[in-house]
């Protein structure tokens, strides 16, 4: 929007030339999500309040977590709030990645708002079924998985669509252009051909599967949104080299004509998340709750596909995965074991995984900074792979 405003103004005066570049643009976006988080966020969390739209904490869980009851939750919508206007204020709207990430984003915070509405709203513990959760996830993810596959390998969407009409011709089996493979990191030139369903599938279970990592992970005052802003800004960088043609050939990279764009959003993920920080911070003045985790989760793994890194997403996000692993290893191993033994056994004290350490008598505080510092660790290994092959 401004980045029009900016460009008709450069006619006349040169200096709103300056706007055209990625990195200046990105910045503003970071500043500007920051900044209408942080103006945004009290008002948000009096009107939460006054709604009385509080968290219900497990009785299960751990017993610290108890006090929290009633503290304001879907703040996430501050967060979709704030990515959508610094993106739609400074990002270039022709680019086709901005549309799809947007709505994939809206998408998915759509479904957790109406989850997390009839949890507190209507007094419903189940909020959304799974099943009817998972529908919605998995027909947003297909979606954007079907565009995303013709997509990534076309320069424009006319190019995209001649690919989907030539894979139809073809009987779905025609192979897509070198940049949709699958890139292996610290390799120069390993990478695997994934075909057009192949690369639909893996971009499916990305979206969808990160959307509930991110899900999962959040369970503790300010777990989730610092490394998702950590995640968030390392696929900002990736995304300027991908969509450069320089830097690209010269990291040997593939070259996504448009991806550089999806430094503007990660730039506004980052300005977003943490100004929800600055209310999320131990003691939380709110949560973000299934609005604002599965938007961010879906966010993040859309970003990853656009820039064709999705190895290396499953390494920086190393706490969403180790966190999303140890619940389906309880509850794996709970079932086999009620089955064979009559009584069910766990692995962890508690599951997700941060929850194990808290009953372990670790202090929630100490838990969540230390998840970010093993975070910040997995990212700068992940940025490792931009020289390192």
């Amino acid at each position: 929007m401004l980045l029009e405003l900016a460009q008709w103004l450069s006619r006349d005066i040169r200096f709103f030339s300056v706007f055209n570049y990625i990195t200046l643009r990105a910045v503003l976006a970071t500043l500007t999500a920051l900044g209408i988080g942080l103006l945004a966020g009290p008002a948000l969390i009096r009107r939460l309040t006054s709604m009385k739209i509080g968290q219900a904490v497990r009785t299960d869980g751990p017993q610290t977590h108890l006090s929290k009851s009633g503290t304001p939750t879907m703040g996430g919508a501050l967060i979709l709030v704030a990515i959508g206007l610094a993106t739609l204020l400074w990002s270039d709207l022709s680019n086709r990645f901005v549309w799809i990430v947007l709505l994939v984003t809206l998408g998915f915070g759509a479904i957790g708002w109406v989850d997390d509405y009839r949890k507190v709203v209507h007094r419903n513990p189940a909020g959304l079924s799974a099943r009817a959760k998972y529908l919605w996830q998995s027909l947003i993810g297909a979606a954007a998985a079907i565009y995303l596959t013709f997509a990534v390998p076309a320069a424009s969407n006319a190019q995209a669509w001649d690919l989907l009409i030539t894979w139809i011709r073809s009987g779905f089996e025609m192979s897509l252009p070198p940049r949709a493979d699958l890139i292996v990191p610290f390799f120069k030139t390993v990478s695997y051909p994934l075909g057009a369903l192949g690369f639909m599938v893996l971009t499916y279970f990305v979206i969808v599967g990160t959307s509930n990592a991110v899900n999962l992970t959040d369970g503790a005052d300010g777990l989730a949104i610092m490394p998702s802003v950590l995640v968030g800004s390392a696929l900002g960088i990736f995304a300027y080299v991908t969509g450069n043609a320089v830097f690209a050939k010269y990291l040997l990279i593939p070259y996504v004509p448009g991806a550089g764009e999806m430094t503007v959003f990660c730039g506004a993920i980052a300005g977003a998340g943490l100004a929800f920080l600055w209310f999320n911070a131990y003691p939380a003045q709110v949560f973000m709750g299934d609005v604002g985790a599965l938007a961010l989760g879906g966010a993040l793994g859309t970003v990853a596909v656009i820039v064709r890194q999705e190895i290396v997403l499953f390494i920086m996000g190393g706490v969403f995965v180790a966190e999303t692993l140890s619940v389906m290893l309880q509850v794996s191993y709970f079932k086999y074991t009620k089955r064979r033994y009559g009584t069910g056994r766990r692995i962890f004290r508690m599951a997700p995984l941060h929850h194990h350490f808290e009953v372990g008598g670790v202090k929630e505080s100490q838990v969540v900074v230390r998840f970010w510092i093993v975070t910040m660790m997995l990212v700068l290994f992940g940025l490792s792979t931009l020289k390192l092959r």
